[in-house]
């Protein structure tokens, strides 16, 4: 698995990287990255012709588990995808920002 640190993720996602929330519609609702497009582990195998093979793709789950498991198939499927080290749980707790109550986009 590629993992990325939080710093350097959040560098990325200030210049408006690509991020997937592979959790479950319920966790994402709870709170998530801003601009994060959720797709539920289940899904993404059948999604991945939504991502842009020619940018990297961050992945982020709860702890970084289902991301890095994401992440090992997305780079198996020709992807230069990452895994944010510690996911959403450990965003929020750096202070930085996270949506809750929207409904997922997808």
């Amino acid at each position: 698995m590629t993992e990325v640190s939080l710093d350097a993720f959040a560098a990325a996602h200030a210049d408006g990287a690509t991020v997937i929330d592979v959790r479950e519609p319920g966790e994402y609702v709870g709170g998530h990255v801003p601009g994060a497009v959720l797709m539920p582990m289940g899904q993404l195998p059948s999604r991945t012709s939504e991502l842009d093979r020619d940018r990297t793709v961050y992945v982020i789950c709860a702890s970084g588990n289902r991301s890095g498991a994401m992440t090992d198939y997305l780079v198996h499927s020709g992807f230069d995808a990452l895994s944010v080290a510690g996911g959403t749980s450990a965003w929020a707790t750096s202070g930085r920002p996270v949506v809750t109550g929207q409904r997922p986009t997808a």
